[in-house]
């Protein structure tokens, strides 16, 4: 079903709610989520952090490996084990924004205002409904907890969408960005391959001399390199979560 954003308002949508469930039905199948330096340190506590070009413009992402084959997601449990059908501890912005999404809307009285970040809504998400799940406003028109919840997600994810640009840039002009491939045996004998990603080059980072490491620390972008790196101890739990499958 195609997506239909709009604006979210307190008057149209005052009924609307939204379901706190994750699924393969509700689009939640997919082996691999952009993520941000904003989150990294949750991410890296769960899920392998490793990077991808956007075939739009070239650019490195980050992306959380949620599983080892295409539209596999490991994360996703059946809600008799789980109380929303996600087996992890922290959720993905991602995976969490659901039907949300941050747009921009121009003043009309005045065409020298920047425009502002506001929430917008698809409303054929099949999360959306007007009979159950979480509220989006409060009975006289505020914003739910959960609306609120969201917001903060979405802040995730626009601050981290700015940081990231620049970070992977500077990454990427230091030379620091290298091509990886994760092997992974299963109990049952089956190998699979985690291709077509790339990952932060311990032996270029060691190289580096004392200036451009300060800057990188300066930056702020040192610490998730460090995160970066230390998120591919996970591909073990992967391992793990697709051997109890078998």
């Amino acid at each position: 079903m195609q997506s239909n954003y709009v604006l979210l308002n307190n008057v149209e949508h005052a009924d609307l709610k939204a379901l706190e469930q994750y699924s393969a039905e509700y689009g939640d199948a997919a082996a691999a989520v952009l993520t941000f330096p904003t989150e990294f340190e949750n991410i890296q506590r769960e899920y392998p952090i490793l990077l991808r070009k956007n075939p739009e413009n070239n650019e490195f992402q980050a992306v959380a490996i949620l599983g080892l084959q295409k539209s596999e997601n490991l994360f996703l449990a059946d809600t008799e084990s789980t109380k929303n059908g996600w087996a992890g501890n922290y959720l993905p912005a991602m995976i969490a924004r659901g039907p949300f999404i941050i747009g921009f809307q121009e003043a009309t009285d005045d065409p020298d205002q920047v425009p502002q970040p506001m929430i917008y809504v698809d409303l054929n998400h099949p999360k959306l409904n007007r009979s159950e799940g979480a509220p989006l406003f409060l009975e006289f028109g505020g914003n739910s907890p959960y609306l609120e919840y969201i917001s903060g997600v979405l802040r995730i994810i626009h601050q981290g969408e700015q940081v990231a640009r620049a970070m992977f840039s500077a990454l990427d002009e230091l030379g620091l960005i290298e091509p990886v491939s994760i092997n992974v045996d299963l109990k049952n004998g089956d190998k699979h391959q985690v291709s077509g990603y790339y990952t932060v080059s311990e032996e270029r980072l060691n190289a580096l001399d004392g200036e451009a490491l300060h800057a990188l620390n300066q930056a702020g972008y040192l610490r998730g390199i460090f995160l970066m790196l230390a998120s591919l101890g996970n591909v073990e739990k992967l391992a793990a979560l697709k051997n109890a499958r078998l």
